[in-house]
């Protein structure tokens, strides 16, 4: 009787659920249609306001100062617009503080050369700390992208554009913009913010710098953060199938969006643009043949007679080796200075040793966290004790970035899974014997055999990495020209010009429908 009873009060408990959940239902969809209607009447406002019917693209970017290569295909992508669609607006929301749209505008100049051939419109957010890291000690991911929600309302209500762009990877503004801002969406994914290979570092129990030791020592720990990552990967997945375009930038960020975005018929590769232009047109000299310069001054450093004893040049004086990437953690800097400290105990001291080295690293800091990792790298050199010849160049401009890859024999990249690798082409079109991480974007896209012939060296630990340098500077001239020039011919691919044809292309399906 008692089960009787109870099933009994279940049953008369289902239809007052129905019924509620039926109401609540109606209520959301009430919301959603009524907040829908208020971002329209905004939206034909704005445009009567500034008395034109023309569409407008605004571009979610919330650290659109910062020195990476996200931001390059930022500017890169806006000038390509700008030159194809005349009759559009163009708006970038950033979430920086204390500058001007003209300050931000010259650093892309200065740092990209890039400059957009008409005005764009900054509409600063004031709640940037909501996808910031720092705010979120424990299930990072998760309140990162929860509070990228709220910062993409802030944008909505803000400004309500025709068509969203997600040029930074927050997939969980896309539903904002799509079902409430009624805005075509499309994204540019850099880097997925949770991956495959995230899910099997958790599950092998490697630490990493996003699986801390205490987690991948305790059995229960990891297995309860693989279930974490397991259910925010779906959700992860069912956000960004809410883009009608999607663009990717390499073969590994591919085959992630596509095992968990699951949209083939709207992904595509669009490689980043790299400035590449800036560097073949210096020309690639010859380490034997002399010292003469370029036409832009910039020679190779070389040993003068005292040291052949007459004609016929000779080695350089003085090898650097260069690194191009922002102060991040995944770029893993701690390794490239280990890994140099290695080379220089190999190498000794004399003629060609510890004092003919030196390691440059060049980087923008984004936040007051990156400059405190700076900081921390410099005392890493006081406690290998090669202070002396590792020099960190911060936020540099263009042409000062220029003169070092041109001047640099390797250029060192040490990031695990990098997505793509701009500072990586920007070092071979240089013409500097590339050494990049065995993973990623380096390994399936850029340093690949060019017609036959090698293009640059990988590797994937600190005794590989000082191996692998030491091997290139024992190299002939003759053999690293070799590889330079190889190198130099394979980058035409992701030149700007190949960037903006793909990008347009891309984006026209979405891009023709505003005109109409």
């Amino acid at each position: 009787m008692c089960s009787c009873d109870f099933i009994r009060l279940l049953w008369s408990l289902v239809v007052p659920c129905a019924y509620l959940s039926l109401l609540l239902t109606l209520v959301l969809l009430l919301l959603v249609l009524g907040v829908r209607v208020w971002l329209r009447g905004r939206r034909t406002a704005r445009r009567a306001q500034a008395g034109s019917s023309g569409p407008a693209v605004a571009f979610f970017h919330p650290y659109c100062s910062a020195g990476g290569g996200g931001e390059r295909v930022l500017w890169c992508s806006l000038r390509a617009l700008m030159h194809r669609y005349p009759s559009v607006s163009f708006v970038v929301y950033t979430g920086d503080q204390g500058v001007t749209g003209e300050q931000i505008l010259d650093g892309a100049r200065q740092r990209f050369n890039v400059t957009l051939p008409r005005p764009v419109t900054f509409v600063f957010l004031h709640h940037r700390t909501l996808v910031e890291a720092t705010s979120y000690p424990h299930f990072t991911l998760l309140g990162q992208s929860i509070g990228s929600m709220f910062l993409g309302w802030e944008a909505l209500t803000a400004f309500a554009p025709d068509l969203y762009v997600d040029s930074m990877g927050y997939a969980f503004t896309l539903p904002i913009f799509r079902y409430l801002g009624g805005c075509k969406v499309a994204s540019y994914v850099h880097y997925p913010t949770i991956s495959t290979d995230m899910l099997s570092v958790v599950r092998e129990r490697n630490p990493r710098f996003n699986n801390a030791d205490f987690i991948s020592r305790n059995p229960v720990l990891s297995a309860l953060k693989v279930v974490y990552y397991c259910c925010f990967a779906l959700l992860f997945g069912l956000a960004g199938s809410c883009s009608d375009i999607i663009m990717v930038n390499s073969t590994w960020t591919l085959g992630h969006i596509l095992a968990l975005w699951r949209s083939p018929s709207r992904t595509s590769i669009v490689y980043p643009p790299c400035d590449v232009r800036a560097f073949l047109d210096i020309p690639l000299e010859d380490e034997e043949d002399g010292t003469e310069e370029d036409e832009t001054g910039e020679g190779w450093e070389e040993l003068g007679s005292e040291e052949g004893g007459g004609g016929g040049g000779g080695e350089r004086k003085c090898h650097t080796v260069v690194s191009v990437g922002q102060f991040r953690p995944e770029k893993d800097h701690r390794l490239q200075i280990q890994a140099f400290r290695k080379l220089l105990d190999r190498r000794g001291e004399g003629p060609g040793g510890r004092e003919s080295l030196r390691l440059v690293l060049i980087g923008g800091c984004r936040n007051q966290e990156d400059e405190e990792r700076v900081l921390m790298l410099r005392g890493l050199c006081q406690e290998l004790g090669v202070s002396d010849r590792v020099d960190f160049k911060l936020n540099v401009p263009f042409e000062e970035l220029k003169r070092e890859l041109v001047g640099a024999t390797v250029g060192l990249h040490t990031m695990w899974n990098e997505h793509f690798g701009i500072g990586v082409v920007e070092c071979m079109a240089a013409g500097t014997v590339v050494l990049a991480h065995k993973s990623g974007g380096p390994k399936m896209d850029i340093v690949v055999p060019y017609e036959g012939g090698p293009t640059g060296f990988l590797a994937d630990s600190e005794d590989g990495y000082a191996a692998a340098m030491e091997t290139i500077l024992a190299l002939s001239p003759a053999a690293r020209l070799e590889i330079r020039r190889n190198a130099r011919r394979s980058v035409e691919r992701f030149s700007d010009q190949e960037f903006e044809a793909c990008f347009l292309a891309a984006m026209e399906p979405l891009t023709c429908e505003l005109e109409r």
